[in-house]
């Protein structure tokens, strides 16, 4: 604890670095996930080919796709730029079949309701389908986040920022206490994002809160509710 305060600027500013190498990916990952889903659902074939395309990339050690993407991508090996694409395609590859459940999931009748009231295309996706998937969408978007903020400790070891750092400086020094820090202030990170994702999914998806005080009034019995 005495090296955590007498470091607490460090570790603030490691966890800081941690979380914009994990936001980005996060968001970059949901916003390819939901074309690429929505295609995917339509299409059964499409569906197999994007999943195995983005199924044989998450098989990649993250290690070595940080190494390798700079051969690719034309940049330096301690750019921040090759831990975001990498952690985009893991985002990606975590979160396409979930997408494709989700959007799945909405009823035929539903759509076929919105297209005989004259929504077109775009307006019955972005009114219709994409709210109705959202708690699933959310639900994936959730592991990914975990899943994402778990990964970013392992670009430590191609020399960039964030709470990973603590990892490899304590293993080099055999000091227990940075690495037992680091891991505490990984998984409150970790929290701290799915909570902002719980939050915003209770902001942007207010029906779905309705329905699930609806469904859990009905269930409790009259007289505790009537004395509620």
């Amino acid at each position: 604890m005495t090296w955590l305060w007498n470091n607490l600027d460090l570790v603030l500013g490691l966890t800081v670095e941690h979380a914009r190498l994990a936001g980005i990916p996060i968001l970059l990952g949901f916003a390819a996930s939901l074309p690429l889903g929505w295609i995917a659902s339509r299409s059964r074939i499409a569906a197999g080919v994007l999943l195995t395309l983005f199924g044989i990339l998450y098989t990649i050690p993250s290690l070595a796709l940080f190494v390798v993407l700079p051969l690719i991508l034309g940049t330096r090996i301690l750019d921040d730029l090759n831990v975001i694409v990498a952690l985009t395609v893991y985002a990606v590859a975590m979160m396409l079949r979930g997408t494709i459940d989700a959007f799945r999931s909405v009823s035929p009748d539903v759509l076929q309701s919105a297209t005989a009231q004259g929504f077109s295309s775009v307006s019955r996706f972005w009114t219709v389908q994409f709210p109705l998937a959202g708690p699933v969408l959310l639900a994936n978007l959730r592991v990914v986040s975990v899943s994402t903020v778990s990964l970013v400790s392992v670009a430590a070891l191609v020399g960039s920022g964030g709470l990973g750092y603590l990892f490899t400086n304590g293993f080099q020094r055999y000091f227990i206490d940075e690495i037992v820090i680091g891991i505490v202030f990984t998984v409150l990170l970790a929290l701290v994002f799915d909570a902002l994702l719980v939050v915003a999914g209770r902001l942007l998806m207010p029906w779905n809160r309705r329905r699930l005080v609806g469904t859990s009034a009905l269930r409790t019995p009259k007289r505790e509710w009537v004395g509620a």
